[in-house]
């Protein structure tokens, strides 16, 4: 068996072993692995083909793991207005009971709303900021700011 054909199977492995856990990060020990193979092909000798791997490898490693700490990263689905569009709508809270929870009809339907932690509970307007199961997480929602009234804001001539 070559030495190209070992570097593709090592490759290959990687890729299954990457698709069977998920970690995207096998995928660029893979880039490196098939470099190396490609340079088997080339006629490069040994030495120049594991420094090739590694230096692909790591490399694009190295980029990735950059590339992902320079984007932020998206909240949780149950936070993520993409995700879920009931995050960020009104909900009128007529009564809260003893453990912080109430019953709001949303969409038509009756459904429990938890206050989340740190808020008063107050009837009035609020806002759903996560969606846990089929309860809604609710936040008082935050009153507009009002512009002045033009009696307030002109000058007199």
């Amino acid at each position: 068996m070559t030495s190209a054909t070992l570097w593709w199977i090592a490759a290959g492995a990687a890729v299954a072993i990457e698709l069977a856990t998920g970690t995207f990060y096998l995928l660029m020990i893979a880039a490196g692995l098939a470099s190396a193979a490609v340079a088997a092909h080339l006629g490069l000798n040994g030495t120049a083909q594991i420094a090739l791997a590694a230096v692909v490898g790591s490399g694009a490693t190295a980029l990735w793991h950059w590339s992902r700490k320079r984007h932020p990263h998206s909240a949780p689905a149950r936070e993520n207005r993409d995700v879920n569009l009931d995050i960020g709508v009104s909900v009128q809270v007529t009564n809260w009971a003893a453990d912080r929870t109430a019953r709001v009809t949303y969409r038509g339907a009756g459904w429990t709303a938890r206050l989340q932690p740190g808020c008063a509970a107050a009837p009035g307007l609020h806002e759903v900021i996560a969606v846990e199961g089929n309860w809604l997480v609710v936040a008082p929602q935050a009153l507009p700011d009002t512009p002045p009234s033009p009696a307030a804001s002109s000058s007199p001539p």
